[in-house]
């Protein structure tokens, strides 16, 4: 197996361990049985401060219409967003945080902070710092396929 193909192996398969890892501690800290693609749609909305389409948030997360709908109707039970026909094309909706909404994330934000910030600590500043742009880029690589 030629070297570069050794080095794409070991790293994906660090990046889905610790994928992997993140998401099992992240889970057993968010509030209330709040789900990370909850806590990440509250928080995309939340840094966005403007409403989306149910399909520009399937193609920000890379998932599918469903998924994503699924994801907008536990958190539409729960208060955390409001759901509203747009006015120009009723075929269409538009989804806002709400105050619940707010509150639930900065909660989330506010389990989860401390877990990582203890990991980057632990790593060191100046490692994470290095290693953001690698990643940055490999994501925007793996998202040209889209």
């Amino acid at each position: 197996m030629p070297e570069t193909d050794q080095l794409a192996i070991a790293l994906f398969s660090e990046i889905f361990m610790a994928d992997q890892l993140a998401r099992s501690r992240l889970t057993k800290a968010l509030p209330n049985g709040m789900e990370i693609s909850h806590f990440s749609v509250l928080n995309h909305l939340a840094r966005s401060g403007d409403e989306r389409s149910p399909a520009q948030l399937a193609k920000a997360f890379h998932v599918t219409r469903g998924a994503m709908t699924n994801t907008l109707s536990k958190l539409e039970w729960a208060g955390h967003i409001h759901i509203r026909p747009d006015w120009d094309d009723a075929r269409r909706k538009f989804v806002a945080i709400s105050p619940s909404g707010k509150q639930a994330r900065d909660a989330a934000l506010a389990a989860i902070a401390p877990i990582v910030g203890e990991v980057v600590d632990s790593i060191g500043g100046d490692k994470v710092k290095g290693a953001l742009p690698v990643l940055r880029e490999l994501r925007e690589r793996l998202g040209e396929e889209d």
